[in-house]
């Protein structure tokens, strides 16, 4: 259960993330408070999981699955590249994800 909360935490470090971006410094009210409410979120979720999970444990997966999640947006949503060296660098954060998580186990 632990890591579905995880899970969900870093998902929603994904909306704070786009929000953000999406409120031109937060300059636009609605992405600016949808920013903060999901960052709250966010953190709560990693809060909740961290009862359970290790610490760098949590906390890497967590960063991890918001900054590939980030990446997915910046490239679906946002029309960034996508370069092999950028999806590379992506699929190595996933592999340090897995990695960290069945080393915990």
């Amino acid at each position: 259960m632990a890591w579905l909360i995880l899970i969900v935490g870093g998902l929603f470090e994904v909306v704070w993330s786009y929000a953000m971006k999406l409120s031109d410094g937060f300059t636009q009210l609605s992405y600016t408070l949808v920013c903060i409410v999901a960052m709250i979120i966010s953190v709560w979720f990693l809060a909740i999981a961290m009862k359970t999970l290790p610490l760098g444990t949590s906390y890497l997966a967590w960063t991890g699955i918001g900054a590939v999640g980030a990446f997915i947006v910046g490239v679906v949503a946002l029309g960034e590249p996508a370069t092999a060296q950028r999806i590379g660098a992506a699929l190595l954060i996933v592999a340090g994800i897995v990695l960290i998580g069945t080393a915990s186990d």
